[in-house]
């Protein structure tokens, strides 16, 4: 049977960058992705944080466009707010780019790889795959594994501790258009991304929308907590697609690729590592509820599984349980504030108008939520909760 030290299910943002690094570090590393084209099936609005091409030594060509405002649109009123800048991508390039940074450090990575799962022996963990160019089963050992294979992570089988009772009341059914405009949309398209908060007319469910500038498109799409026919789904798209093409390029030809999947935006797992194996990303359940964004907090678990494999290997010790404390101490409290937050706006749509109002006529209030908790004084904690205590007697009354 082929070995190897460290095993990486999955190349996205978390996945890729667990093997560049693990690489760096010498580590033999080896990534199995189940597309033939790292990155080419990802519906993502791909929206990056501010530095985040500096904080994970990434290209800035992966980089379309630079906004510096984001809009949050209620059916009542449109609030801006300035933003970094922030950056839009494709998945694409960004997954594509950092497998090959990965590759370049030394990472064996194959595509067209299907995981099928994985038993635990007393050396190591042994994951069974389809290698589907060959047509055939195969296994390999390695040290310790990293599942990052996204939303489309089904672990209830691979190991009981990693089940997650949420996970499937936690999907959301996301549908996009790539936009591709004869001419330039108005100014204000290419220096803003937009989020939309609303109560869908068609459907009567709560909807997250967004339109990301994009150097050759735009991307136009929503996500709904629930499954839908595919009908339906598209139906939600277009009724958005014409609100905005009535703002930003009215009268302007354009052609239209569609993409759907599902993306997650529950709780996190209560549980990311055991016995050699860790999970990441987005198949870890790290998403922020009230924006979908996740690609930060999937790069930084990629880099936090590769540190734990080195230091255990030096150790000869298992990484998963500093691993786990890593990520939990980096992201588990914002992410399930972040949760129970949107579940209380979409109990009562009106206390989004609540929230984004406060956060326009309260500019430190904005900037401090953009922040990582991480990096917050004791000063800057107390003036967060005082605003909070603020928007939840608000809320209360609205």
């Amino acid at each position: 049977m082929e070995t190897t030290e460290f095993l990486v299910v999955g190349c996205g943002p978390a996945g890729g960058t667990a093997a560049r690094e693990a690489a760096r570090r010498g580590i033999a590393t080896v990534v199995l992705e189940r597309d033939t084209v790292v990155g080419a099936k990802r519906v993502c609005a791909a929206g990056l944080r501010p530095g985040f091409c500096e904080d994970f030594d990434v290209p800035r060509s992966i980089v379309h466009l630079d906004p510096g405002t984001i809009t949050l649109t209620t059916v009542e009123k449109t609030y801006a707010f300035p933003v970094g800048p922030a950056h839009t991508t494709t998945r694409e390039e960004l997954d594509g780019t950092i497998a090959d940074l990965a590759r370049g450090e030394g990472a064996d990575i194959r595509t067209g790889m299907l995981f099928r799962g994985l038993e635990r022996e007393r050396d190591g963990v042994v994951v069974e795959y389809a290698d589907a160019r060959a047509g055939v089963r195969k296994r390999i050992k390695a040290r310790s594994v990293f599942l990052a294979q996204g939303s489309s992570a089904r672990l209830d089988d691979v190991d009981a501790r990693f089940r997650h009772a949420g996970w499937n009341a936690g999907l959301i059914t996301c549908f996009q258009y790539r936009v591709y405009l004869a001419r330039p949309a108005t100014a204000e398209t290419y220096g803003t991304l937009e989020m939309h908060y609303y109560v869908s007319p068609l459907s009567g469910r709560n909807v997250i929308a967004w339109m990301f500038p994009k150097r050759d498109h735009l991307s136009i799409g929503l996500g709904i907590q629930a499954k839908m026919p595919g009908a339906a789904l598209r139906a939600e798209t277009d009724a958005l697609l014409a609100t905005v093409e009535r703002r930003l390029f009215p009268g302007i030809p354009y052609t239209v690729r569609d993409e759907g999947n599902l993306l997650y935006g529950g709780l996190p797992r209560a549980s990311i590592g055991a016995d050699g194996v860790m999970v990441g990303g987005t198949a870890a359940g790290l998403v922020d509820a009230t924006t979908g964004e996740g690609i930060h907090e999937a790069a930084t678990t990629g880099r936090l599984a590769a540190e734990a494999a080195g230091d255990a290997r030096a150790r000869g010790t298992d990484p998963a349980p500093a691993y786990e404390r890593a990520v939990k101490r980096a992201f588990y409290r914002r992410l399930r504030h972040r949760h129970h937050l949107m579940s209380f706006l979409e109990r009562r749509p009106p206390r989004f108008d609540v929230l984004f109002r406060q956060l326009e006529e309260t500019p430190r209030f904005a900037e401090l939520l953009q922040s990582d908790r991480n990096a917050f004084s004791a000063w800057e904690r107390m003036y967060l909760y005082v605003q909070a205590a603020k928007f939840s007697l608000r809320a209360l009354r609205a």
